[in-house]
């Protein structure tokens, strides 16, 4: 997925390319508004211990694959989470977490 800058500077963000979202808090990735049946697409390895969303190492939620910043993909990219899929590439919450990553 690829998003125009909100800052009105016109370039494109490739969410490939980043992944700084998917590292940015292990709070982040959380379940809301997903039904059991949902959440049931989710391997329950990358599910948390208390149930609440996606398990993370650190700040970096498990089921993200390669390097932030360089190239990665999600690992249950179909199934991820409503949290996941609400996040736009430019939006206030990309730009803070690109941000940290220095992207």
């Amino acid at each position: 997925m690829t998003g125009a800058n909100r800052e009105g500077e016109g370039a494109a963000f490739s969410c490939q390319d980043c992944g700084a979202c998917c590292a940015f808090s292990a709070e982040w990735p959380r379940f809301t508004l997903e039904d059991d049946a949902e959440i049931g697409l989710i391997p329950a390895e990358l599910i948390s211990a208390s149930g609440a969303g996606m398990r993370c190492e650190g700040d970096r939620c498990a089921a993200l694959k390669g390097v932030v910043g360089e190239h990665v993909s999600c690992g249950i990219y179909a199934v991820r989470p409503l949290v996941c899929r609400d996040c736009e590439a430019g939006d206030e919450a990309c730009l803070m977490a690109r941000a940290r990553y220095g992207l």
